[in-house]
Formats: structure tokens, sequence, C-alpha cells
């Protein structure tokens, strides 16, 4: 059990809170998240005052401004795009490096692609009024408790579509947030749009770091990312649940 480990199961079970708590309010009180999520720039404080609801706002804000101003508690799986964490491979090969970074772009897209299909169906629904902010708000909740799913248990992306090693190897590891927050999008508010904007700034740095210094994010250029180096061993559980 490694301190990154239980970081992350605290992680885990603190969205798992979040996602519970949320869900209950969507069963009993509907209407209050209804009511926040059409709320102008004030978010309904002036009325109501702060809620919890706010409170949820700020920790998905936090959340990703960490990783705009990263600091050194951030996984080595975030941490690999940085200068310092990188350790070069002695003569490593440089044609192999393009040809791995070629071969993940490629998968990075699919992905792309196959996430903006599926949140299109949400998108439809939601303009054609079957479903709601309120359950689009319960979409992006969701969505937040499957991100330490994937770390954790079971990723549908890296398992189908990336093949990478484990999460500190993976190439879209900095997507989450946009993940997350893509059903915001489609909610024309200062919430919504405060969360989906600023996961896209997090999506481009992490883009531009990828585009500027491959070297950093491959196993056979970066010694720092090779199994034998890990401190993290975030992919225990996940090899457990594969035997």
């Amino acid at each position: 059990m490694t301190r990154m480990m239980k970081r992350a199961l605290i992680n885990f079970f603190f969205r798992l809170f979040v996602f519970i708590f949320i869900f209950g309010l969507y069963l009993t009180r509907k209407e209050m998240l209804f009511e926040f999520m059409t709320h102008e720039f004030t978010f309904g404080i002036s009325e109501y005052g702060i809620s919890p609801l706010h409170a949820l706002w700020f920790v998905f804000m936090v959340m990703m401004i960490q990783h705009i101003f990263p600091n050194k508690e951030l996984s080595m799986a975030y941490k690999k795009g940085k200068i310092e964490e990188f350790e070069e491979v002695p003569g490593y090969s440089r044609l192999e490096l393009l040809e791995f970074v070629q071969n993940m772009n490629v998968k990075a897209w699919i992905v792309m692609l196959t996430w903006l299909i599926f949140n299109a169906v949400f998108a439809a629904l939601y303009l054609f009024k079957i479903i709601d902010v309120a359950d689009m708000l319960m979409l992006t909740v969701f969505f937040y408790l499957s991100d330490y799913l994937c770390i954790l248990f079971f990723c549908p992306f890296q398992t189908v579509i990336m093949h990478n090693r484990c999460c500190i190897n993976c190439r879209i590891y900095d997507w989450g947030h946009f993940m997350m927050f893509t059903p915001m999008l489609f909610i024309k508010n200062f919430f919504s749009w405060s969360l989906f904007f600023t996961s896209l700034i997090v999506l481009i740095r992490w883009e531009v770091n990828y585009a500027k210094h491959p070297e950093r994010f491959w196993y056979g250029s970066n010694q720092r990312l090779q199994c034998s180096q890990c401190k993290e061993k975030l992919c225990v559980i996940k090899n457990k649940l594969k035997k």
C-alpha cells in the first residue's frame, strides 16, 4: 500500500460520497439542482446563500487549478510532462519514439471521437428536452466518480483502445477533466461553462506539452516511467482483477 495508493483510495471514497450525496438530492430535491443550474452568475447566493452545490463547484475548480499550476503531490502520471521528472534512457531510438507517438496519437483521436459521439447522445436528449440540466449535472458527477474507477479498477479506454501499461504511462491521462465536464458545455450558465472551459485549458496545456516533449511521455525514453522505478503502484488492484 503505497502513499499514492492511499491518496487515490481516499479520493475515490470522497468522490463516491459526493456522488451518493448529489444522487440523493437528485431523487429528493431535483428542483434544487435545476434552480442552481439555471441561475446566472451569482449562482443564487443572494437568494439562497451558500449551498453544498457551491462547495461542489469550488472542489471541481480547485481540482483543475492544481493541474494548471501543478504541485509535487500529484501522481507521476501527470508529472511525467515536467523536465525535472525526465530521466533519459541512454541511446533510446528516436525512430521508435516517433512510431510510439504516431500510434498513441491515432488511438487518442479514436478515444476523443468515441467520447464526443457518446456525449452527443446526451446533448441531443437535452436539446430535445427529454432530459434537463439536473440530469446533465448528475451525469457530470457520475463522470467525476468514474475517473477514479478507471484509475483504480477498470478503464475501458485503456483496455479496449489505448492498451497502455498503466495510468502512469497513459497518453490521455490529463483528459479526465475535459471528459468529466463535457456535459457542461451544453448548459448556458456560469457554473457549467466555467467548469468546461477550465477543463479545456487543462487539456490544451497537456497536449501542447506532449507535442513539444514526447520523449518525457514514453517509458522507452524516460526511465522514470518504467515499472522498476514506479513508487505508486496504482495498477495493483487492476492487475489483481485481471487474474
